[in-house]
């Protein structure tokens, strides 16, 4: 299956194409390395929530931020032992990841 390109923009590091577990999915164009930044979560900041919509706690127990995802980075989906992690903006590989792997976050929906 070949990769749907999202904009001229596009980050080396990852593709997006049909994903497994829902819809489109973001997948390793190349083997990456436990801890390596994987890209940034670009967007605007919204007061909404809806689809592509990343919230981020702007401090520990406080207030949040809503960004509405523009760039493939918006494709990541959800696992309970996801292979990577948002810190901030930012997303990392929490293992190393095979190139052509699905490259997933906990979205905290079990968080409490």
């Amino acid at each position: 299956m070949d990769p749907v390109r999202i904009s001229q923009k596009n980050n080396p590091l990852v593709f997006v194409q049909k994903s497994p577990i829902h819809g489109s999915g973001l997948f390793a164009a190349r083997a990456l390395s436990n801890g390596e930044m994987i890209g940034f979560y670009e967007g605007p900041v919204v007061s909404e929530d809806g689809t592509y919509v990343l919230w981020v706690e702007d401090t520990p127990g406080g207030s949040w931020t809503g960004y509405l995802g523009t760039n493939e980075m918006r494709f990541m989906n959800h696992d309970d032992e996801p292979n990577a992690e948002l810190d901030g903006l930012n997303c990392y590989a929490l293992e190393d990841i095979e190139a052509g792997t699905e490259i997933t976050i906990d979205y905290g929906w079990n968080d409490s």
